[in-house]
């Protein structure tokens, strides 16, 4: 029994066990950022034009006195979006890990109301069981680990293709296992699927305290993706989901080509041109 801690260094987390402190695993995030997202680009470039045209008198004062300083201000308009956002998707996150364990809630946060009223309507609806909640996805096979938002059991009809339709109070619904994940951007991406493939297909789960038992067999995975507006359970069935883990498999691999591969794949110059000096260069 060994308890998993988790580090972030320049931008990548890992993880690692305090039995053994220098075996350290790649986030499943981590791995799952390598997927190549160009069109994040040109949303780069937009928030830092939008912010730019925004406030151009305001730009051109600051400009005027310190143009460093203007020019980090607009281009790190993007990155302050994705922090501000990353600290709401944070708190949501504890508070539906409370709301799931049935913890008094008490005072909410006005720019969380929304999101419990959501999550709470999720519960009445869905009718979830929380079997577990923020434990650790790890894999030594494939040296990963990752925490996951939750292990739920839901009641569904299967459909002859395969497709769940929720029946939480059907007395002939069948239970099945998922991967839940939590979101709380503006949209849901299909690299989420990679995510929780990750999860579903490691080698063990690893709670708090250290304790391990086997990562069981799984039916599928849900996001619930919430917002201020609205709320939806979208699901990841399990063909899909195996189709998923092969591609993570392959962005693993690309982890390790880039942080050790890439470093020794050149040798050193076999030959390169030498400098003549010409007769000028020697008259000066």
């Amino acid at each position: 029994m060994s308890k998993v801690k988790n580090d972030e260094k320049g931008g990548s987390r890992v993880y690692f066990r305090l039995v053994d402190p220098e075996k350290r695993y790649p986030s499943v995030t981590t791995v799952v950022d390598v997927l190549p997202k160009k069109f994040l680009t040109r949303w780069y470039a937009n928030m830092a034009a939008d912010l730019a045209l925004d406030s151009i008198d305001y730009l051109q004062r600051m400009a005027d006195r310190d143009r460093g300083g203007a020019k980090k201000w607009v281009a790190g308009a993007a990155w302050r979006y994705t922090n501000d956002r990353s600290k709401i998707g944070s708190k949501a996150h504890d508070l539906f890990e409370r709301m799931m364990r049935g913890q008094r809630i008490g005072r909410v946060h006005p720019d969380m109301v929304p999101y419990h009223a959501m999550f709470a309507e999720f519960m009445a609806v869905v009718k979830p069981e929380l079997v577990r909640a923020e434990d650790v996805a790890w894999s030594d096979t494939y040296q990963y680990a990752g925490s996951f938002d939750a292990w739920l059991r839901l009641k569904v009809l299967v459909q002859d293709d395969g497709t769940w339709v929720l029946a939480p109070d059907d007395p002939s619904a069948v239970t099945v296992n998922v991967i839940a994940d939590w979101k709380t951007s503006k949209s849901v991406w299909p690299s989420v699927a990679l995510q929780m493939a990750a999860y579903a297909f490691a080698d063990r789960i690893i709670d708090p305290d250290g304790t391990e038992e086997p990562m069981p067999a799984f039916d599928g995975a849900v996001v619930l993706h919430v917002t201020p507006d609205g709320w939806s359970l979208v699901p990841v069935y399990a063909p899909e989901m195996r189709a998923a883990f092969g591609v993570f498999l392959h962005l693993r691999k690309t982890v390790d080509w880039e942080r050790e591969g890439s470093r020794k794949v050149l040798g050193k110059p076999l030959a390169g041109s030498k400098h003549t000096t010409t007769g000028t260069e020697r008259r000066g």
